[in-house]
């Protein structure tokens, strides 16, 4: 066992830290633990095999595409207008509509990033014209953002799901619930916040009838059916994440072209932007499955498991460890790459301890999501600070973002202390 974690330690460190790609880094380690502690490096090749080869993993693509569709079509700016005039009586105005289009847009594109860009290139232009406070867009955006990974359909569960055999159609319900908690919760505090400081928003120049407001909403239902059809078909077994997404696919590229600007070129760039990131996560998850199988074959997991249950902690205070590991962590890698390479330890260790597989997988989301918007790595303030063309510096966004991430931590405890809240509705449901 010393010589795996010295290899482990070694080998990551060098790897990783002279600039070379995560997933080389991941897998090269992986295969110098498995040639130096057992020489069978040909289980590696057939691990990548069977997880490349799995029909469940085959929906990430899918559902990138969708993402990638939506964000090009024009869709997102359909959304943001019917719903900004529902939120202009409330005190934070425009800053609880990105909350909302996040939580929405975040129902079909599974990423994180997708959702902070395309809600973010249409709101923060519009905003700052209007004489919001761009530090506080900026924020709302990031936090907001961070449902994307969380709301299903999500890229984070689905890896989860098929990496530790995990049902997917559960993952993906026991999602909405803590997804919609969190909007709340971002809500609420910009309610707070705004009225404590009506200088951070602008006096409202609209006053928009009801009956407008709920046409204009009504008018969304090409989008609300495409949510419908997506989920509707996994929670009630109709098909399966893949076909779903595959489905979702077609009825996206309909949607986008007759309710959006959706064309074939814009198509075709949806596309390839598609096959880039999906190329970029297979080639981590090749690395890490290397990895995990170095890790599972010598039977780190299980070692780790008696140590603690020798050291008398209890499972709070493992979770706890567990929570400050990937708050650490979250500094340096980002969200996907930390998960698929803290997975083949942290599930069987949980697990072990008594936790529920697919409440420890929205637990590992919402820890990812707060990688998403910690600096250094941070991607979602990366990403919003560029659509503001740096007039928001990566400081500035992370400070402003400090109170969505410790409401993130906050509904880490309320999960913990209400495990029901993720996982009654799979329940119900499935």
């Amino acid at each position: 066992m010393t010589t795996f974690w010295g290899i482990l330690i070694v080998g990551l460190t060098l790897l990783a830290g002279s600039g070379l790609a995560l997933g080389a880094a991941l897998g090269l380690t992986g295969f110098l633990i498995l040639q130096f502690t057992s020489g069978a490096t040909f289980v590696a090749v057939d691990a990548v095999w069977n997880v490349l080869n799995s029909f469940t993993l085959s929906a990430i693509p899918l559902f990138i595409i969708l993402g990638e569709i939506m964000l090009r079509s024009g869709v997102s700016e359909k959304i943001y207008n019917a719903l900004a005039p529902v939120f202009q009586r409330v005190p934070g105005g425009l800053l609880h509509t990105n909350v909302a289009v996040c939580t929405l847009f975040g129902a079909v594109s599974g990423s994180s990033l997708s959702t902070a860009a395309a809600v973010g290139s249409v709101a923060y232009p519009e905003m700052t014209a209007r004489g919001y406070d761009r530090k506080m867009v900026v924020a709302s955006l990031a936090g907001g953002g961070t449902l994307g990974l969380l709301i299903p359909p999500s890229l984070s569960l689905l890896i989860y799901g098929a990496l530790t055999e995990t049902s997917i159609g559960q993952l993906f319900m026991a999602g909405v619930v803590p997804g919609l908690m969190f909007a709340a919760l971002f809500m609420i505090y910009i309610l707070i916040r705004c009225i404590g400081r009506p200088d951070l928003t602008p006096a409202s120049r609209e006053r928009m009838a009801l009956i407008p407001i709920l046409l204009n909403v009504a008018g969304l239902w090409p989008f609300v059916l495409l949510i419908v059809a997506i989920m509707g078909s996994i929670a009630f077994g109709i098909a399966t994440p893949t076909e779903a997404a595959g489905i979702g696919v077609l009825a996206t590229i309909v949607v986008g072209r007759l309710w959006g600007t959706l064309t074939v070129r814009k198509l075709l760039e949806s596309v390839y932007r598609a096959m880039l990131l999906y190329a970029s996560i297979a080639f981590v998850v090749m690395g890490a499955t290397i990895l995990a199988q170095a890790v599972s074959l010598l039977g780190v997991p299980q070692a780790i498991l008696e140590t603690v249950r020798g050291s008398e902690l209890g499972p709070i205070a493992v979770l706890a460890l567990v929570v400050l590991v990937y708050l650490v962590l979250g500094c340096f890698f980002d969200g996907l790459s930390l998960m698929i390479m803290t997975l083949p330890i942290v599930v069987p260790l949980m697990t072990g301890l008594g936790y529920d597989a697919v409440w420890l997988g929205v637990i590992i989301t919402i820890m990812i999501e707060i990688g998403q918007v910690t600096p250094p790595v941070g991607l979602n303030l990366s990403v919003l600070v560029s659509v503001t063309k740096e007039e928001v510096r990566l400081g500035e966004a992370a400070r402003a973002t400090m109170p969505y991430w410790l409401l993130l931590l906050f509904g880490v405890a309320i999960l913990t202390a209400f495990p029901g809240i993720a996982l009654t509705l799979p329940g119900l449901v499935m």
